[in-house]
């Protein structure tokens, strides 16, 4: 395990004080049918979206808490990355947007009858909030109400 001595003052003040939600209980629901009767979403902090769509805002104080909508149908060349942080290497969802969304994958999941189907639409956040007060309270459940809607009984959530 990593000890905080072996990071610079900055990294070590940065973890010691980044603010950290606790969630009440578990954020976790049985399925309540058969897997193939199933309908899955995908929701994701890696900042994607459309090309067409506005980008996050970088210069939001604490990252934005909005979404994106990707419809299930767009074409992986029609979404980009407008995630900001500099915490990790982009170059294998540039190569392929499966290793962080994977869109394709689920589609081939419904097709095989291993799901029952793909919902409608994916979701995609900014990950990397200093303060994550908003998705908690406003547009995370705004997107599950969207999900529910949908008919939606399984989530796959990918992070950035």
């Amino acid at each position: 395990m990593p000890r905080l001595s072996v990071l610079s003052e900055v990294q070590r003040q940065m973890l010691q004080f980044f603010p950290c939600m606790e969630a009440d209980g578990t954020p976790w629901s049985p399925l309540s049918k058969p897997l193939n009767q199933t309908t899955a979403a995908i929701v994701t902090t890696a900042g994607l979206h459309l090309r067409d769509d506005k980008p996050f805002n970088r210069d939001h104080p604490g990252g934005e808490s909005t979404y994106r909508v990707i419809p299930s149908d767009s074409d992986a060349a029609d979404i980009v990355q407008s995630h900001f942080s500099i915490g990790f290497d982009r170059t294998a969802i540039y190569r392929d947007i499966n290793i962080t969304f994977p869109m394709d994958r689920v589609r081939e999941l419904a097709e095989r009858g291993v799901i029952g189907s793909v919902a409608p639409n994916h979701y995609s956040f900014m990950g990397a909030l200093r303060d994550c007060t908003v998705v908690a309270e406003q547009t995370g459940p705004e997107v599950a109400q969207r999900l529910k809607a949908e008919g939606v009984d399984l989530v796959l959530l990918t992070p950035t």
